[in-house]
């Protein structure tokens, strides 16, 4: 297996954690501090290395940060992705990807999207396995009847990534 690099950064919804695999984003988390989230990431990734300066992954927080300041509808950042999942968590993100900043749909509706309509929660876990904030956006999936639902970094980050994209407040 590739070795693990990260870094951190503040930004406006607290620290991002960006961890690459050669050239490919593995992971990209929120929190509310550096410590927290490495610690996170070195259980996870028991080989993972801060980055030297020249490593692929300082390439990838600037687009990522960079993506986090720009104003709402801004295109997700085009970097390559290593998700690690299951089939199905890999076809959940697949159709997570295809649905547009300031768009919202519920579980139900990605469940269908999968063709598993009766799947919802599964679907539910595929969101909350995901190690790639922002560039798999789970954050754009909402309950049946427009709500917020949990949300691996904080529903608050939630709120201000669809606030960001001009999803938020959710239509009813």
């Amino acid at each position: 297996m590739t070795q693990v690099c990260y870094v951190t950064a503040p930004c406006d919804l607290g620290t991002v954690l960006v961890a690459s695999q050669g050239d490919a984003v593995c992971a990209i988390w929120l929190g509310d501090d550096a410590e927290s989230l490495i610690a996170e990431l070195v259980t996870a990734w028991p080989e993972a290395t801060p980055a030297c300066a020249q490593h692929e992954v300082q390439r990838h927080l600037t687009v990522v940060a960079q993506h986090l300041a720009q104003p709402a509808g801004t295109p997700l950042p085009n970097l390559k992705l290593r998700a690690h999942g299951t089939a199905f968590q890999q076809q959940v993100w697949a159709a997570l990807q295809q649905i547009p900043a300031g768009q919202v749909i519920s579980y139900s509706e990605l469940a269908r999207r999968v063709h598993r309509p009766r799947a919802v929660r599964a679907v539910a876990g595929a969101c909350a396995a995901n190690t790639c904030a922002i560039l798999i956006p789970c954050h754009r999936v909402v309950r049946q009847d427009g709500s917020l639902s949990g949300y691996r970094w904080g529903e608050a980050r939630k709120r201000a990534l669809l606030t960001q994209e001009g999803a938020y407040p959710i239509p009813a």
